[in-house]
């Protein structure tokens, strides 16, 4: 399994763009509006017919707690849980949106924007295969569960995994899939918490299509399994470029982003360890600093390699990526003591 090296966070100085949907959930005073959508009412922001035999307040649920808290254009966040009832197709667990809309979703070059998050209670199980936020074609999508590493949340194109990060609970990791449907592409820009989006994988080649209507805003687990599991949705909405990289569902104008974000979301390829790297040491020459999880190093790279306090350039993919990182304890610094260039 091959990841690629290239995971530097470009900065985005370009205005915010026009939505072409916003899957705000602004206009859902509860749940059983989502009810209100059928065949032959097709009202709303989502069609919602993909998931199990109990009532919708069974599987969805509103909350502003559930909103990711840097959204403020949005007043409510979605709970969507799956579990033994869900089933679809005997042994798959689903419960998902579907734009509902008569813009065309797939021309251009689109953004299509979401956040999603889940707690340490009810969490998703790394033992079984997730499909997250998908298309019906699957040219790409976020999975969970699956290997090498299971705990972390995954990028894919056409099946093969290209960018991963760990999902740790009670964190909200916003993305952007970079969709140029007439070049047949796809990239990836992702932050967490607050921070603005940054393009962390660059576009590849995919088979880019969509009728407008297959996009699923929710999740598939393989296997039919009785564990429970909550999941947390915020903040989507499709728009046409400039990418907006601030959070926000897209209803409202966001400012510009600056061209330096602060910090980049705490990537890690999943196929190469972090202690295999040669000892490289440093002094700390003068210039600008690098802030934390950002480049500092590598095959390469020309920018900062001095770290801000109390940061540490540690190799990620050596020799080709390094990124500024934190010690958590003693122990951890011991372990990469031999994997690090000391700013």
């Amino acid at each position: 399994m091959k990841y690629s090296a290239g995971l530097i966070a470009f900065a985005s100085t370009v205005s915010a763009g026009t939505t072409v949907w916003s899957g705000s959930f602004n206009s859902y005073s509860t749940v059983a509006d989502f009810d209100k959508w059928s065949w032959s009412n097709e009202v709303g922001e989502y069609q919602w017919y993909i998931h199990g035999s109990q009532p919708t307040s069974h599987y969805l649920a509103l909350d502003p707690s559930y909103k990711n808290p840097a959204d403020t254009s949005e007043t409510h966040g979605l709970k969507l849980t799956i579990d033994s009832t869900a089933t679809w197709n005997s042994q798959m667990e689903r419960a998902e949106l579907i734009p509902q809309t008569t813009a065309n979703l797939g021309q251009g070059n689109l953004f299509y924007h979401f956040s999603i998050k889940h707690e340490s209670t009810n969490p998703p199980e790394s033992t079984l295969e997730h499909q997250i936020l998908f298309f019906e074609s699957h040219f790409t999508e976020l999975k969970y569960g699956v290997g090498p590493n299971t705990t972390n949340l995954e990028w894919h194109v056409g099946g093969q995994p290209q960018w991963g990060v760990p999902f740790t609970a009670g964190t909200w990791f916003n993305f952007a899939y970079d969709i140029d449907f007439s070049g047949s592409t796809v990239g990836l820009w992702a932050s967490q918490g607050g921070d603005p989006l940054v393009k962390v994988a660059s576009n590849r080649a995919a088979s880019t299509s969509t009728n407008s209507e297959d996009f699923h805003v929710g999740v598939l687990r393989i296997v039919n399994d009785a564990t429970p599991e909550d999941w947390y949705i915020s903040g989507v909405y499709i728009e046409s470029g400039p990418i907006t990289t601030a959070i926000g569902d897209g209803s409202v104008s966001s400012p510009p982003s600056s061209s330096a974000p602060t910090s980049a979301p705490t990537s890690a390829p999943t196929s190469a360890p972090t202690t295999s790297a040669p000892t490289q040491t440093t002094s700390a020459p003068a210039g600008p600093l690098q802030s934390q999880y950002g480049q500092c190093g590598g095959t390469g790279y020309t920018g900062p390699t001095v770290c801000a306090s109390p940061f540490t350039c540690k190799a990620i993919s050596a020799p080709y990526y390094y990124q500024v990182g934190v010690f958590l304890s003693l122990k951890v610094g011991i372990m990469f003591s031999k994997s690090l260039i000391h700013c």
